[in-house]
């Protein structure tokens, strides 16, 4: 029996490799995902969407919107006149809407495979060799040909080698997100965006949650104006504790929970708590891909090597999102998946990983892209900035939510913006317009002219803005 043909086999359905079929396929691309991961799913089906769409972005945020108004009955209703007694918690029914958003997301995926005439392939993607110019893949024993292959299989989480994770009582992001009650007590390693988001959750929803983090400095990657406020409101406002600069000795696990001995500074201390989270960072998933079939090159680290249109070192075989080089983001590896498809169907792909945005959902959101003031510095590049609090924008304060600011960051000779931060309430929506204006080398200038929506909270970027030449009119 002849094998299976395609132009374009992706190996991975997660956010960059179902884009990069579905977008080959667009272009008139015969074209095939592979796909093995079931995230547990009750009738051990297939799901795609990767690690984002079932155990990271969506149901992460599904239970932040829960614990905020969880929160905001508790707190917030009061100055609005709303009374709210009894207010409680079913973290059963909390994680089944998480649970039902992921399903329904899941086959919305499923319907633009069909859709687009993706032919989705079940199983575990690897090279087997090359014959005749084509690409061959074996998929679960089956072999299928390709003159184009997509590497998409994403990341998975960083486990520390003396903590075993069960995701029961130790657990990484996949546990953490389906916890059937509010722990009491809640020890997290890592104070990066998993850290934080998760346990954030928790403690809204009434954890004493200790987070310790091996970094000296509190989010080293955004601008240290943003990492002092968000420090500010974490720890002395949220009750979030926060250790720094931590070196971890011993994890033990009990009948009665976790304890965990470690250093800080000269003082050795011990957390006991009754889950544990392990939020270290991502690792690339390369290995089972049978690259050393092929010849394919992969870093010291784990990545796939490849140039700025993620073509790697083989012919007509590219990678896309956390198996490559450069932040591991869903939204970039969505954009690269759609670049790809465009170079293999002749067409002119475009990433620009300098206006790729950041988002920390936790609250108040952190969002940025661009340069920091301390990379400005530390390379010598002469800069204006502008900074406006949200304190100063009606729209907030007709919330109730006025913490943090927005800072625009621009070229001091020309204008050309930089970079731009924000921490408040839809941070991650307002980023947008600065990215808009950072890919077209628009200037702080160029958003000043432009008129925004009164009252919203994007004239707090207008403001930002217009302070860079010190000129603002709000504040």
């Amino acid at each position: 029996m002849a094998n299976k043909q395609f132009d374009v086999v992706v190996i991975g359905a997660g956010p960059g490799g179902y884009i990069a079929a579905i977008r080959a396929a667009q272009l008139g691309l015969s074209t095939a995902c592979i796909e093995s991961e079931s995230y547990a799913d009750p009738k051990g089906e297939i799901r795609l969407g990767g690690t984002c769409l079932n155990v990271g972005c969506i149901p992460s945020k599904a239970l932040l919107r829960s614990s905020e108004l969880f929160e905001e009955a508790h707190h917030s209703f009061q100055m609005h006149g709303i009374s709210a007694d009894n207010v409680k918690i079913d973290v059963g029914t909390m994680v089944q809407r998480k649970d039902n958003i992921v399903t329904q997301l899941v086959g919305g995926i499923k319907m633009l495979f069909k859709k687009n005439k993706v032919t989705l392939l079940p199983g575990h993607g690897k090279f087997v060799g090359r014959e005749n110019d084509r690409w061959l893949v074996d998929v679960s024993g089956e072999t299928v040909e390709a003159n184009h292959v997509i590497v998409a299989t994403g990341s998975k989480a960083r486990h520390l080698s003396d903590i075993p994770v069960d995701n029961k009582i130790v657990c990484d992001n996949t546990g953490a997100l389906s916890f059937d009650s509010t722990p009491k007590r809640l020890g997290v390693i890592g104070a990066g965006v998993i850290g934080l988001e998760l346990g954030s959750v928790w403690k809204r929803l009434g954890s004493d949650v200790t987070i310790l983090e091996a970094m000296p400095d509190f989010l080293a990657a955004a601008d240290q104006a943003v990492a002092k406020e968000a420090w500010k409101v974490f720890t002395q406002k949220q009750g979030l504790k926060i250790n720094l600069g931590v070196k971890i000795n011993k994890v033990t696990v009990g009948k009665k929970g976790v304890k965990v001995e470690y250093d800080l500074g000269d003082e050795s201390k011990v957390l006991e708590c009754d889950r544990l989270i392990v939020s270290v960072g991502r690792i690339p998933n390369t290995q089972g891909l049978g690259g050393d079939n092929v010849g394919l090159t992969i870093n010291e680290r784990g990545f796939i090597t490849v140039d700025h249109n993620c073509r790697t070192n083989l012919p007509n075989v590219w990678a896309v999102g956390d198996v490559v080089p450069g932040p591991m983001l869903a939204h970039k590896g969505m954009e690269e998946g759609v670049m790809v498809a465009e170079c293999i169907a002749g067409q002119k792909g475009h990433v620009n990983i300098d206006t790729v945005p950041w988002v920390i959902y936790t609250h108040p959101e952190i969002a940025w892209v661009g340069k920091t003031e301390q990379q400005l510095k530390n390379e010598g590049v002469e800069y204006r900035a502008g900074q406006i609090p949200f304190a100063a924008n009606g729209r907030a304060l007709g919330q109730g939510d006025t913490t943090g600011f927005v800072k625009m960051l621009a070229d001091a000779k020309t204008d050309r913006i930089l970079g731009v931060h924000v921490i408040g309430n839809n941070a991650s929506e307002l980023i947008a317009e600065a990215v808009v204006a950072m890919e077209f080398n628009a200037s702080s200038e160029d958003i000043a002219r432009i008129c925004h929506a009164h009252p919203t909270l994007s004239e707090a970027m207008h403001e930002a803005s217009l302070a860079v030449d010190k000129r603002p009119l709000h504040f």
